[in-house]
């Protein structure tokens, strides 16, 4: 028989999956990647939560050396992290594509509208940047926040490209799987748009917790921004593009500041 038009032989058809499978493959997706983070954070927030001194006296290191004093078993180490953190955005452009969906093009991460993607990313980020350095230093100064260290690897020559892998990994990962695909299994899974909106935000916030109270409060309000575009735009490619300008300004602009301005914070 021959494939319907428009549908990859191999793939259901739209609507094909149970809710019971659709929720069983989210959670999956879920565990294998946000879902355990977001556990992982809580931990890790309970034990700064219960170690004796204020949180702003901690640090919450994001990048750091996997092989001290090894600079090319370091690399391996960094690129080989890039890597494995971006196979449960893999396993979703599967699971769309199975459906009948198209892949990731059915959530707007596709290179069809490079420029506006671009440009609309841009703006939002230029728009939080300022925004989140204010809410960050704020939270710290009142003990709300751990202090955050983006970046801690060694003065070698790949660092600065590592940094903005590891920013655009951290961007993909998110957007794709909290906002595209979290967003199209609840609808189909028959949430509320704003129950759907209140899970993504609430998730993203609780995989940031490791930051403190601030990092959660300012990451979940960042996400129910993110979903509302989102919802108007129809492409998670302009918040990639926002998520890894902001990441990479932390991360290379701490790497380029940290010691040498006063109002950064550092350990």
């Amino acid at each position: 028989m021959q494939a319907e038009a428009g549908r990859a032989p191999g793939s259901l058809p739209e609507g094909g999956l149970s809710p019971r499978t659709l929720r069983s493959e989210m959670l999956l997706v879920l565990a294998l990647s946000l879902g355990a983070s977001a556990l992982s954070s809580l931990i890790s927030f309970t034990g700064a939560l219960t170690k004796p001194g204020g949180l702003k006296d901690q640090a919450a290191t994001l990048n750091s050396s996997y092989a001290p004093g090894r600079p090319w078993l370091d690399l391996a180490w960094q690129l080989f992290g890039v890597a494995t953190a971006l196979v449960p955005v893999a396993l979703v452009a599967h699971l769309l594509f199975r459906e009948g969906a198209g892949g990731l093009r059915v959530i707007g991460f596709d290179r069809t509208r490079p420029w506006p993607d671009l440009g609309r990313g841009a703006l939002v980020a230029a728009g939080i940047g300022s925004a989140g350095l204010a809410f960050y230093l704020i939270a710290r100064a009142v003990g709300f926040n751990l202090t955050v260290v983006p970046e801690a690897l060694p003065e070698v020559w790949w660092k600065y490209p590592v940094l903005i892998l590891s920013a655009v990994q951290n961007a993909v990962v998110e957007e794709v799987i909290v906002v595209g695909y979290l967003l199209r299994r609840l609808d189909r899974l028959g949430w509320s748009p704003v129950g759907a909106l209140v899970a993504s935000s609430v998730l993203r916030g609780s995989y940031h917790l490791y930051q403190g109270i601030g990092g959660f409060i300012g990451n979940m309000v960042m996400g129910a921004l993110f979903v509302l575009l989102y919802r108007r735009w129809g492409r998670v490619g302009p918040l990639v593009v926002a998520h890894a300008l902001l990441d990479i300004v932390a991360f290379v602009g701490y790497g380029l500041l940290a010691g040498k301005v006063g109002w950064l914070p550092t350990p």
